[in-house]
């Protein structure tokens, strides 16, 4: 898991990342593999289309941690600094 993500500005959580890609903020987007397909697909597709670069991680809990949260996540963004 990247250490970039405990350091960097980053947003966790589907809606606040899928705002983030719409609004043009997310320099990187992570998805957990075993995160429920409706969730991630929207992003990931969105992702694609707007050449933001989607970096997979195994697991919701190894995203979680990796963002310094105790709980899971589906998915997390790095952000733009402002």
């Amino acid at each position: 898991m990247p250490n970039r993500l405990k350091t960097a500005q980053r947003i966790v959580g589907a809606k606040q990342t899928l705002k983030a890609v719409q609004g043009g903020r997310a320099k990187e987007v992570f998805v957990a593999q075993d995160a429920d397909e409706r969730v991630i697909r929207p992003i990931i597709e969105l992702c694609t289309q707007n050449g933001i670069r989607v970096t997979e991680v195994s697991s919701m809990a190894e995203l979680g941690k990796a963002c310094s949260i105790e709980v899971g996540a589906a998915v997390a963004a790095i952000i733009e600094d402002n």
